[in-house]
């Protein structure tokens, strides 16, 4: 049935949930191969490298459960405004000159303020100027008036995360709603923004929750779907319960690429909990990840991302 389904996705057949579901019966080795197929039909060997800077760090007023940036946790996370841009530019012509093309500012908080928005499009513009990178902003739940003063800054892509299904969601954060992270990516993309979205595995959601967010990406048209792996932080709320394994993630990653088998699958956080920082995933169906830092925790080193990628057969 799998190598069925693939022929069919192919030739432009987008499998539905059921589909979706028989594809965990499969072993990794068989799903992996499979999904790694898919990515060489429709992306090639292109491979997309991005980092993120926080540019905006703690106190944030929303309850995410898994945020060591919420002010709702205590936690050792340090707490600054929103970054000069000439450290800004700083960073991003470091990033730029180790092979990294897109370049992206992060910022704690259910959105940025009006001043804070004006503030960092001028620092947008004087990247874009100064050091010649792509550019993706993620500033929570904006509205369409700030996004296309993105947009006339120079930036071509936003970042909003679903984190997890509509069913679940509810389970993780209750200051904010599914439908108000859906109502934001509508309004970039209309605005003229590409999205970028994913999630996290391993918040105690099911398989079939991993799946809907899936379909929802899908529904959505997103073309960048970050997956994240749960890195616990002492003193965030969340529980540790009902852990995904490495080849459990893996699988997920590979379901993916069948259920939205034109977009980038983007290792992005917990790729230090992955063995060789998830080298398998990027034969397996995903052909992007975030290098360098995270928000809060560590990744892996650019240098050595660019190695493996390289070794690989991919193209940056």
């Amino acid at each position: 049935m799998i190598y069925k389904l693939k022929e069919k996705i192919k030739n432009g057949y987008l499998i539905n949930k059921e589909e979706a579901k028989s594809l965990l019966t499969y072993d990794l080795k068989t799903l992996a191969a499979c999904a790694d197929e898919l990515r060489k039909y429709f992306l090639g060997n292109k491979f997309d490298l991005c980092s993120i800077v926080n540019g905006k760090s703690g106190k944030c007023s929303e309850d995410c459960k898994f945020c060591a940036q919420s002010s709702f946790h205590k936690t050792n996370t340090e707490v600054y405004p929103l970054l000069d841009t000439q450290d800004l530019i700083k960073d991003a012509k470091y990033h730029k000159d180790k092979q990294v093309r897109r370049y992206s500012i992060v910022t704690s908080g259910r959105k940025l303020s009006d001043k804070e928005i004006d503030k960092v499009c001028e620092s947008f513009e004087e990247i874009i100027d100064k050091v010649g990178v792509e550019t993706c902003a993620s500033h929570g739940l904006l509205g369409e008036e700030a996004l296309t003063k993105l947009v006339k800054s120079g930036v071509r892509r936003y970042h909003n995360n679903l984190e997890t299904s509509r069913n679940y969601f509810d389970k993780i954060c209750t200051t904010h709603t599914y439908d108000e992270k859906i109502e934001t990516i509508k309004a970039a993309q209309k605005a003229g923004l590409i999205v970028c979205s994913g999630g996290i595995m391993g918040l105690g959601e099911s398989e079939e929750d991993r799946i809907d967010m899936a379909f929802e990406l899908r529904e959505l048209n997103v073309k960048s779907i970050p997956l994240n792996l749960l890195n616990y932080i002492e003193g965030t709320a969340i529980e540790r319960k009902n852990p995904i394994t490495e080849e459990d993630f893996l699988k997920m990653v590979a379901i993916y690429r069948f259920i939205n088998p034109t977009a980038e699958i983007r290792l992005a956080g917990g790729r230090n909990l992955l063995s060789e920082y998830g080298k398998k995933a990027f034969y397996g169906g995903a052909n992007a990840t975030i290098t360098g830092d995270m928000l809060t925790t560590c990744g892996n080193q650019i240098d050595d991302d660019v190695k493996m990628i390289t070794e690989l057969g991919y193209e940056i």
